[in-house]
């Protein structure tokens, strides 16, 4: 990688995009990085405010450069670092708290009321050609790992804090509804950690397929009929007459989380990473009368980095099968409409410096293009 632009992708309000060449950013602290971004993942959040300018009470008010799934090198480090050096590949945990409350010393620092996160106003992304932060929030990556499948380490940390709020134990049943990228790599990461039934929910068949060829053992495509119905059905495909042990909501569609309540089994758990609308109805009856642990989930913590990254490189979780091409910089907001066209499951856009041959590169086979999902934009807890 070569190159000093600092050329940026920009969401000026709703559907207005440009690009423009922003200053490089400077160390603030003797603690921090500058990271040249190689490549970048699109993850829902980016989307819905490409889309509406907003989400909850995020809104952009101002020009806010998008992206938050990325990868890159190093290329400078402040005199404090030790841990990292120039050169060194890292994928970018895009936020980092104040380190100070009570949320960050009781080890739950995702949940400070101070984060700074990347493209979450009135904070920019990582759409850009570098990339400032702490040194202990960018993790370098192991020679097996490359910088594409680096660019997947964030929401494979989001499906990993997910299963381990859900604390998934060898020979559990776990039922993940919603097969977006992050429901599929939740089912992955079940797997791994040593579920022996993992049965993907959706109402895209295209999904289900990828899903069964991915890390599902079962598929069920959901129908039209009352959550109940549905959760007989699943609960019949899998096998599991008196429920599964687990059940994630990876959708935030209301019918799916209905149905999760009636699919887990009496004293199970059930864990929400999925965002959707704010207020639901919401079986209560059935999560009294279970005893069900219930959980939620919101981006990553203490460790959740460090793992994702340690499944990829011992080859556990293939990232690679979900990305469906590279498009260089300047095609950034083309490859926003394939996502929100639901024409790929994962698309990464190459940094501004990258040198790419053409318009895009070649990745792994390409994987199996899904329908737009109904409901929310994205099943990741990471907006």
């Amino acid at each position: 990688m070569a190159g000093t632009s600092n050329l940026s992708f920009i969401l000026n309000k709703p559907l207005d995009v440009e690009f423009q060449e922003r200053p490089r950013p400077t160390l603030k602290s003797p603690h921090d990085v500058i990271v040249a971004v190689n490549y970048t993942g699109i993850c829902g959040s980016d989307v819905h405010y490409w889309q509406h300018g907003a989400i909850g009470h995020y809104v952009v008010k101002d020009p806010m450069v998008l992206g938050h799934e990325s990868a890159g090198t190093v290329v400078e480090a402040g005199a404090a670092v030790t841990t990292l050096k120039v050169g060194d590949r890292v994928a970018l945990e895009p936020g980092y708290p104040c380190r100070r409350c009570r949320a960050c010393l009781g080890g739950h620092y995702n949940l400070c009321p101070d984060m700074v996160f990347a493209a979450t106003p009135p904070y920019d992304g990582t759409l850009a050609g570098f990339w400032a932060a702490p040194a202990d929030f960018c993790y370098r990556l192991p020679d097996a790992v490359s910088l594409q499948e680096g660019a997947l380490i964030e929401p494979l940390a989001v499906a990993v804090h997910i299963v381990r709020q859900a604390q998934v134990s060898p020979g559990q049943s776990v039922v993940v509804m919603g097969a977006g990228p992050v429901g599929l790599l939740v089912g992955a990461v079940a797997r791994a950690f040593g579920a022996t039934t993992v049965v993907a929910v959706d109402i895209v068949p295209s999904k289900l397929e990828f899903a069964r060829s991915f890390a599902a053992t079962h598929t069920y495509l959901s129908q039209r009929v009352a959550p109940e119905e549905n959760a007989r059905n699943i609960l019949a495909e899998a096998g599991l007459p008196a429920g599964a042990d687990v059940v994630i909501d990876a959708s935030g569609a209301e019918p799916s989380i209905q149905a999760s309540l009636h699919v887990v089994r009496v004293g199970g758990t059930y864990v929400q990473g999925g965002m959707g609308k704010p207020d639901i109805t919401f079986p209560i009856m059935a999560l009294c009368l279970k005893e069900v642990t219930a959980r939620g989930s919101f981006r990553y913590g203490s460790g959740d980095y460090k793992l994702a990254i340690d499944l990829v490189a011992a080859g556990r979780i293939d990232v690679k099968r979900l990305v469906d091409g590279v498009v260089a910089f300047k095609d950034a907001e083309e490859a926003f409409r394939k996502v929100h066209g639901g024409k790929v499951i994962k698309i990464l856009i190459a940094g501004p410096n990258e040198k790419i041959e053409g318009d895009k590169l070649d990745t792994a086979a390409p994987a199996a293009a899904p329908a737009p999902a109904e409901g929310a934009a994205e099943a990741a807890g990471c907006c």
